[in-house]
């Protein structure tokens, strides 16, 4: 079992095109780039990192996830909620079906943990 260490994850290159988001609310639509990290013993959960582009999507992920926002700034405004601020340094636990409203003002970074 080896660590993985990603230095500077905020700013390091190599993310992959993931194309637009599913549900895009503005046009054009949110670009989003990843790097998917496997690790060991995680089981079926999904970890990496994330990057989208500014604009408006609903989020449609059915899995709880946790996350570290690593630059940028945006909302969640959750479905009957009251609005999120959200920007560099905040971690965030979305629980199962949490559906919403993301509106992000600055390109937006983060490393995830996606529960199977």
């Amino acid at each position: 079992m080896s660590i993985i260490v990603l230095s500077q994850s905020a700013s390091i290159s190599g993310l992959e095109n993931a194309g637009a988001v599913a549900r895009p609310l503005t046009v054009p639509a949110c670009q989003t780039s990843c790097m998917e990290v496997p690790m060991e013993g995680a089981g079926e959960n999904l970890t990496g990192l994330w990057e989208c582009t500014p604009g408006r999507f609903e989020r449609q992920l059915a899995n709880a996830e946790v996350m570290h926002i690593l630059s940028g700034a945006c909302t969640f405004t959750p479905t009957n909620g009251a609005p999120q601020e959200i920007r560099a340094g905040d971690t965030l636990f979305f629980p199962a079906n949490t559906v919403g409203v993301w509106d992000i003002r600055q390109t937006l970074r983060k490393v995830y943990v996606v529960m199977s």
